[in-house]
């Protein structure tokens, strides 16, 4: 039995704890809504990530990481399995190979994972890189890294910085197409993807005010 100062202290950490999940997300207007990040404005879930198609099948593959100096493996089993409802999870989440045919837009896009570890863009408690720390952050957990990766996001995808959002909306204007024409820069959309954003006609027609 532990004594009274072991047990709040015992006590202190499971409040702490506690303070550090957040509900799921609500949608709002298009896109989700974190109430402690109102910055960030993803529009797509992690499981709508997975279902359309991403990261050519291998995003949650077997990895040994330079990061932590583990391997690591069957880490998607974390997350809920409606997230992966439907899919072959052998070939379209744990694959070691890549098959961008499985994209949603049949192309390849991203860097791979040792170009994020030699560029101390990933940090030990998310081995994997954005998306990881994308689906913890999105069931509730939240840490110290959030901030970092938020901006991240923002300087990827956000309405007010978001260098490929801003390149997608350039290209499309020019070739004078529809914001959802696929053969406008597949490339863009698929990453955007991956960073759980999608354009949207909405997005599109305030970018083109």
């Amino acid at each position: 039995m532990p004594n009274k100062s072991k047990r709040q202290s015992l006590k202190s950490k499971q409040s702490d704890k506690k303070k550090t999940i957040q509900p799921l997300p609500k949608r709002r207007n298009g896109h989700l809504v974190f109430s402690d990040y109102p910055e960030f404005k993803p529009n797509l879930s992690p499981k709508q990530i997975f279902q359309m198609g991403s990261f050519g099948g291998t995003y949650f593959r077997p990895i040994d990481s330079s990061v932590t100096n583990r391997h690591h493996a069957n880490v998607h089993k974390e997350f809920p399995s409606d997230w992966f409802k439907g899919l072959n999870e052998s070939k379209m989440v744990t694959s070691s190979s890549c098959y961008e045919t499985l994209n949603k837009y049949g192309v390849r896009a991203g860097s791979s994972l040792k170009d994020w570890e030699d560029s101390k863009w990933i940090i030990e408690q998310d081995p994997y890189g954005w998306f990881q720390w994308y689906c913890r952050f999105y069931l509730g957990r939240r840490t110290k890294d959030d901030q970092r990766q938020v901006t991240r996001w923002d300087n990827y995808a956000g309405e007010v910085k978001g260098r490929w959002l801003r390149n997608l909306v350039g290209k499309i204007k020019k070739a004078n197409a529809s914001y959802h024409d696929p053969s406008i820069s597949p490339v863009i959309r698929q990453g955007l993807q991956q960073w759980a954003y999608r354009l949207t006609e909405s997005d599109f027609n305030k970018k083109m005010k």
